[in-house]
């Protein structure tokens, strides 16, 4: 990793807590803004020089979203410019902290992930001098309230870096509106606050998102969504005629009794994922209800003779994917369901060209022209009709194309002896 010369804004992540700084007397900052602004190495790399400066010997709380993505985003590129600035370093896996010292000063970094309200518990218990929690807004209160509760060694300090959310979220009603009450120090940051990024890439991120996504990710704006879902779904786009034949074949199906049920059949043919044909069933519309087996008689129809590699569903059907299992065809897989990060994965899978529609799907291009953002909602959330097309899809986006989660990768170190800690062996693993 190579650096640019740090901006205005980065020097003053790195420079808020020094005593000429004449910002020092707050007890907390908050990076919010734009994806990709140069916030979080450079927040981080602070913290560990704030924490040497001003402690040793002392218990510090890095927290992400999940361990996995704490690491990945944090741990690794922070370790690398650790030791490239005369830090040593020491991870302790199977613990999930890391001992950093430099000289007779030595410090501990715990890691932690806020995944959701049983999280808490986790962090209960400590004493720490200061915690970092990257993605704050994605975190539950709950988790980010028990961390902070856990400084309270004098000179303690909090660090939060997100990016923006919903105007109802609680962290920014809580924090950021309230930052003078709570003593905070808030950097808000832009693309242009990155002096690392060229101007071809912050181009293709401008161009990446649209509509809520883009005041958000790219002005790094609170703001909340309204109007169409995909304001920029077009005939011309993403509309075509499904290729004959594919090397693998999905289903992903939105079940419903009283509300519509919606199946769609995803084939994968140079790079895209093609939508090529679908079964629909409005209750209402039909005026009469289908049992499990008519659905699976409906699923039968639509995967045809093909090979289809799993079918996608709806995670609280759980009687119809019994009903599935039992007949013993198809592999059954529970969706994600995740609604505004799928929803955001499909617009993204859409403006890429990844994912098109043939032109007999009339109910999903319906649901497409229809399907709209809650605007009374004090979260992000859509209109709970004209979605049962839209959930297939996003299930499917979110499940197959994205995978439904973290990656993960392993590095093994050699075996080798710790000094200060004991003298134990150990083998160093570090999950990024």
């Amino acid at each position: 990793m190579t650096f640019a010369p740090f901006s205005a804004k980065q020097m003053q992540v790195f420079t808020w807590w020094c005593r000429e700084s004449g910002t020092h007397s707050y007890d907390a900052l908050i990076c919010d803004g734009a994806v990709r602004s140069g916030k979080t190495l450079c927040m981080s790399l602070s913290f560990i020089f704030w924490a040497f400066a001003a402690f040793c010997g002392q218990d510090f709380a890095l927290c992400g979203k999940t361990v996995t993505a704490l690491k990945r985003n944090i741990i690794h590129p922070l370790c690398e410019q650790l030791s490239r600035l005369g830090f040593q370093v020491q991870i302790k896996q199977s613990q999930n902290y890391m001992d950093v010292w430099a000289g007779r000063q030595r410090n501990r970094f715990y890691f932690f992930g806020g995944r959701d309200e049983s999280s808490a518990a986790l962090i209960q218990g400590m004493t720490l001098a200061g915690v970092l929690l990257d993605e704050v807004a994605l975190m539950p209160r709950s988790f980010v309230e028990q961390a902070l509760a856990r400084c309270s060694v004098t000179g303690s300090r909090f660090w939060f870096n997100c990016n923006p959310s919903h105007p109802h979220h609680w962290f920014y009603t809580e924090w950021i509106q309230k930052a003078a009450a709570k003593n905070a120090l808030v950097l808000h940051f832009t693309m242009a606050d990155n002096p690392s990024l060229s101007a071809d890439v912050r181009r293709r991120y401008e161009t990446l998102y649209s509509g809520v996504f883009y005041r958000r990710f790219v002005l790094g704006e609170w703001v909340a969504a309204e109007g169409l879902v995909y304001p920029f779904f077009s005939e011309q786009e993403h509309l075509c005629t499904a290729p004959a034949t594919c090397d693998r074949y999905y289903i992903s199906c939105d079940y419903g009794t009283v509300n519509p049920a919606s199946f769609g059949l995803w084939g994968h043919r140079g790079g895209v994922w093609y939508r090529m044909r679908e079964y629909y069933y409005s209750s209402k519309r039909e005026g009469a209800q289908k049992t499990d087996e008519e659905y699976y008689r409906a699923l039968e129809a639509l995967a045809g003779d093909l090979p289809v590699s799993a079918v996608v569903c709806d995670p609280s059907a759980a009687s119809f994917m019994t009903c599935i299992r039992r007949h013993g065809r198809f592999r059954v897989i529970p969706a994600v369901n995740q609604v505004t990060d799928g929803i955001r994965r499909v617009a993204d899978a859409l403006r890429e060209g990844t994912v098109k529609i043939d032109r007999c799907c009339a109910d999903t291009i319906r649901e497409f022209a229809l399907y709209r953002w809650d605007d009374h909602a004090v979260r992000d959330q859509p209109v709970k009709e004209n979605d049962h097309a839209m959930d297939d899809i996003r299930y499917f986006v979110a499940t197959v194309l994205h995978g439904g989660g973290d990656e993960l990768y392993v590095l093994a170190a050699d075996r080798e002896e710790t000094d200060d800690l004991g003298k134990e062996n150990y083998e160093e693993t570090c999950v990024f």
